[in-house]
């Protein structure tokens, strides 16, 4: 394992690639490495100024800037634990998350501050006039990479934020799995278009600082800035999930005699499951196809699909362990199905086989900031319990089929949501849809099918998604008993539907028709 610390990276970029672009934002601002650098040593020494010293922990809640890199950099240039908080964070989550970490310090703008009224100090900061100070007086940089740096918390679409410590070194493992794994260069151009402050948003960054690439960062993702942006600067591989590939694919239907993206080299989709015909309409309409990364805020880069892999495997599958990587896959019973990641130690199994997947490598994290949720987190052999059910086929690529929390229980026959789903987004009649499971007083749990029409001026035409369900070969009880059309399904910041807002809007309608 690398022993860099977050800070060695950026001097080791500045002194390779000192003049490289490093960021720019749609305000068309620009840093070079050198300034970046040269920006967060004074950062650094405006926060110590003000009382922030090495070790002490130090949240933050920014939006997607330029100067959230700076903060952070500075952050790391004086040795503390970061605490990035989703902008999206009200207060309850903001207060969780401070009590849990002890944070000493939160830095926010003036518009989140009301948000942090329980932090022992609040440092309001604005976007062009943050804190600066003589460099010279700052202590010397720290030198260890595997103590815990950084807690970054779960989404928190089923449960309250857990807090997941981090340390450079982990963060710069999957950094570096990633640069390998999709062959990035300095030419490459990358988006952070969803909040910086997603583990996502930091581990793009370091894929900055390994290659001398440069990231584009735009502060809320509405399609028709962010398209300009992006085509502005000649972005290479557009992300981030399926809802941000559709708003593409839509703008570039608008467009027909020539590429939004000219540039364009893949689109990844990391932030949330895809369907299996996203890559094939994005290499229709936009003229290059899907690659695809599977990661947790535990674990933040785990397999990935090369851009060279066959259509099939960008389409169906999330890729191959990354570097490093060790998988298992655990059926109900206990029993180990992998085949093992390729040319690492692995377990005897079946292909095809599905399991809960399970990870242990150099990219994982530390533990729960709450360590009494690390019993159940890690099983017997110390691999991470993702709760993502799997299968690998014959040669190691992984396909995600749902969750062990998102299988519908009807009249005891488990039902997948992502199967249903994956075959009801090959209809055309059909933008977006999430499929949920609801009490039933009857069955247990009955199947809805919550659907984005792709004309939302007409009816949803059910019996026609049913026939569609029925001539692929889906049993009869696993069709969709309730159907719910809406005019956006609800998501997170970086694109994963909040089912468990679904399921609590969809207690107080009505089915629209019975599927028999």
């Amino acid at each position: 394992m690398d022993r860099s610390t977050w800070w060695d990276l950026l001097e080791q970029r500045v002194a390779a690639t000192p003049d490289r672009l490093c960021l720019v934002d749609e305000r068309a601002q620009r840093l070079t490495f050198a300034e970046l650098a040269a920006a967060a040593v004074e950062v650094a020494a405006g926060f110590h100024e003000l009382g922030v010293r090495p070790g002490d922990t130090v949240a933050w809640q920014l939006p997607t800037w330029i100067e959230t890199v700076v903060v952070f950099s500075a952050l790391a240039r004086l040795g503390v634990v970061q605490v990035p908080l989703l902008p999206i964070y009200r207060a309850r989550e903001v207060d969780h998350a401070l009590r849990s970490t002890g944070a000493a310090f939160s830095i926010v703008t003036a518009a989140s501050a009301d948000l942090h009224a329980g932090a022992a100090c609040t440092l309001v900061i604005e976007r062009d006039e943050l804190p600066r100070s003589d460099p010279d007086r700052l202590p010397p940089p720290p030198v260890e990479a595997s103590v815990p740096r950084w807690v970054f918390h779960t989404s928190g679409t089923t449960a309250e934020p857990k807090g997941a410590r981090h340390t450079d070194a982990s963060l710069h493992a999957a950094a570096g799995a990633y640069v390998e794994a999709i062959g990035l260069t300095a030419a490459d151009r990358l988006p952070i278009v969803f909040p910086i402050a997603h583990i996502g948003g930091v581990i793009v960054h370091g894929c900055t600082l390994l290659t001398g690439a440069a990231s584009i960062l735009v502060e809320h993702f509405q399609p028709a800035t962010v398209i300009e942006v992006l085509a502005r600067e000649g972005v290479t591989l557009p992300g981030v999930s399926q809802v941000f590939h559709l708003a593409y694919i839509d703008e570039q239907r608008r467009r027909p005699g020539t590429r939004i993206f000219p540039a364009a080299r893949g689109y990844t989709n990391g932030g949330a499951p895809k369907s299996p015909d996203l890559h094939h309409r994005l290499t229709e309409v936009m003229g290059a196809g899907l690659y695809s990364n599977y990661g947790l805020t535990e674990c933040p880069l785990a397999v990935c699909t090369p851009l060279s892999a066959p259509d099939e495997k960008r389409a169906l599958t999330e890729g191959r362990p990354v570097r490093g990587m060790e998988i298992r896959l655990v059926d109900a019973a206990g029993r180990d199905v992998a085949l093992g990641a390729p040319g690492a130690p692995g377990v005897p199994g079946t292909p095809g086989e599905t399991g809960e997947l399970r990870l242990k490598g150099p990219l994982l994290f530390s533990g729960y900031v709450d360590r009494a949720l690390d019993a159940a987190a890690f099983d017997e052999a110390g691999f991470f319990r993702t709760g993502d059910l799997a299968r690998q086929d014959d040669d190691g690529y992984l396909q995600i089929v749902g969750r062990l929390k998102d299988v519908i229980i009807r009249k005891g026959e488990n039902i997948s949501a992502k199967e249903i789903e994956d075959l009801l987004f090959e209809h055309a009649a059909v933008r977006e849809v999430a499929v949920i499971g609801l009490p039933d007083p009857e069955s247990g749990e009955r199947c809805c099918a919550v659907v984005v029409p792709a004309d939302p001026s007409g009816p949803l035409p059910v019996g026609e998604l049913t026939r569609h369900l029925r001539d692929s070969g889906l049993m009869i009880q696993k069709i969709p008993e309730q159907w719910i059309a809406v005019h956006e399904l609800p998501r997170n910041q970086v694109g994963k539907v909040l089912k468990a807002d679904l399921r609590a809007r969809a207690l107080g309608c009505s089915p629209t028709k019975e599927a028999t």
